[in-house]
């Protein structure tokens, strides 16, 4: 009975401390959500720039309460991409107690580049795939068979293709971190990877239709990041092999120590 008490009070104490961590991450994504909920009008203000430079000056809504939780949406979806550091950092805190200092070492790196890449994917999208994207939508405007067709885009409906944009492509950029920790764990190797290079083009080309809007442009402005994204992980690994192999053989040069030459004298 001592036994079955000693084994129970370790998950009681994992429990006690996932809970802590879980409580923080929702304090902060609180936080900041009130924080997001007061700037909300700035905030969508500021999502609104690529359909203004794509030539749409006008968002309409037609339910009386759309425009309101189009706002409340906003402050989430701003928490949740502020937050995402903190959230990361609890997971980590929560899963190092476990680690070697060999594991730690291996896996913290990957934990860092995870916010940038993600930020990385976000303003690519931002910056060039959602004006292509809408200049390319936006041009079905105008006289078909006699009829004027004009594109009014709801709020709701812009903001869920601007969440979906952002997300989908920040996402989408943690390709590399994720072949390079599968890679570290052991998973999968180098060698597969680059023998799976027609499987990781079909593989991109649906997570592109899953994250992305339904139109082809959408789709290939997330496929070809995506795929190029997959080749600099294939060379990042071999990178990372290659100052592990020149390091080890220069600790290996090191612990050797100099050769001593011994030569005996002239009788």
């Amino acid at each position: 009975m001592k036994d079955i008490d000693e084994t129970k009070q370790p998950l009681f104490d994992h429990l006690v401390e996932l809970r802590r961590r879980l409580l923080v991450s929702l304090a902060a994504l609180v936080a900041a959500f009130m924080l997001c909920l007061y700037f909300a009008k700035p905030i969508f203000g500021l999502l609104v720039q690529p359909l203004l430079a794509a030539g749409q000056g006008k968002l309409i809504y037609t339910d009386v309460f759309e425009a309101f939780f189009t706002e409340v949406k906003v402050a989430l979806f701003a928490a949740l991409m502020l937050c995402f550091p903190v959230f990361a950092t609890q997971i980590w805190r929560f899963v190092a107690p476990g680690l070697y200092v060999k594991e730690k070492k291996a896996f913290l790196p990957f934990l860092v580049m995870t916010p940038f890449f993600f930020a990385a994917g976000a303003l690519f999208a931002y910056f060039v795939a959602m004006p292509w994207a809408l200049k390319f939508l936006l041009s079905f405007e105008g006289n078909v068979g006699g009829v004027e067709q004009e594109a009014l885009p709801g709020v709701g409906n812009y903001l869920s293709f601007v969440t979906r944009f952002l997300f989908g492509f920040g996402v989408a950029f943690l390709t590399p971190v994720l072949l390079m920790i599968l890679e570290r764990a052991g998973i999968v190797t180098r060698e597969q990877l680059a023998a799976k290079r027609r499987h990781a083009i079909v593989a991109c080309a649906a997570v592109s239709a899953v994250l992305t809007p339904p139109d082809a442009v959408s789709m290939l402005l997330l496929l070809v990041p995506l795929y190029a994204l997959y080749e600099f992980a294939i060379l990042a690994i071999r990178i990372t092999h290659w100052r592990a192999a020149r390091r080890k053989a220069e600790a290996a040069k090191t612990q050797s120590g100099p050769e001593i030459v011994t030569g005996g004298g002239e009788g």
